[in-house]
């Protein structure tokens, strides 16, 4: 019996040095500043003939992403041929909003349900959303393709092989602490869109600070105040996504 509990107490030792020896070894990366918009990732040349020029639009959950995919939408759709791709975790729920919305003609709405963390099917596995657009292109033939991520934190961002611009969405519901906190949606987006202002007075949200705190964190980088629902600040939008394709596309002629 006192051989067992040595025996028991030996291997208890062993398992609590091994936990120790672990916590010791597992170190995350700290790093010393929540990004630089000057040293995002640029956008990759590529041909636009395999698949359209692509905006991704992400941003936490509720902020205005799928307000904001109508609203550009809405704006262009007379002007460029366009095709959205939707991601939601288990549903179809943007996508049906969009249609009910008749954002676009059906064929040129499509949804992935990714089935896990929003973040991982814009940036570590970007197969299913990859397949989606270069399907709508093929269909379509788009000028113009507009992927909305499913809502997640302010380190999501989209991979460069899966998006030629990126647009982050946050709203001012949030408090006007958000620019501030950081992180790759906020720092390195192409475009930061701050949205809902209209609620700010109601939350006690202070723009100016928002717009400080902007361009402390993004140096820069441009930022839109925006209200999606009431077509406040899309024309800046969509003359920052226009410019961005042009040149995209000049680009590629050139080479």
């Amino acid at each position: 019996m006192a051989h067992d509990e040595q025996r028991d107490h030996d291997h208890e030792q062993r398992d609590h040095d091994h936990e120790h020896r672990d916590r010791q070894d597992h170190r995350h990366e700290h790093r010393r500043h929540p990004g630089l918009f000057r040293d995002r990732s640029p956008a990759r040349r590529r041909d636009y003939s395999l698949r359209s020029f692509t905006v991704g639009i992400g941003g936490p959950v509720g902020s205005g992403k799928t307000a904001l995919t109508l609203a550009l939408c809405i704006r262009l759709r007379e002007r460029l041929s366009l095709g959205v791709v939707t991601n939601d975790i288990f549903t179809r729920e943007d996508a049906d909003f969009l249609h009910r919305h008749r954002a676009l003609a059906a064929e040129r709405i499509r949804a992935v349900e990714t089935g896990g963390c929003p973040h991982a099917a814009i940036r570590e596995d970007i197969s299913h959303n990859l397949d989606a657009l270069e399907q709508l292109t093929a269909d379509v033939g788009p000028d113009l393709l507009l992927i909305e991520s499913g809502g997640d934190n302010l380190a999501a961002q989209f991979s460069r092989e899966l998006v030629d611009y990126t647009i982050y969405v946050i709203d001012v519901a949030g408090g006007d602490k958000v620019p501030r906190k950081g992180g790759p949606g906020i720092t390195q987006s192409d475009l930061l869109v701050i949205n809902k202002t209209d609620l700010a007075i109601h939350v006690g949200a202070d723009l100016e600070v928002m717009a400080r705190d902007s361009r402390a964190m993004r140096g820069e980088g441009p930022f839109v105040f925006a209200q999606a629902k009431n077509d406040v600040g899309i024309d800046r939008v969509v003359d920052l996504v226009l410019q961005a394709r042009a040149e995209a596309v000049m680009d590629t002629s050139a080479g």
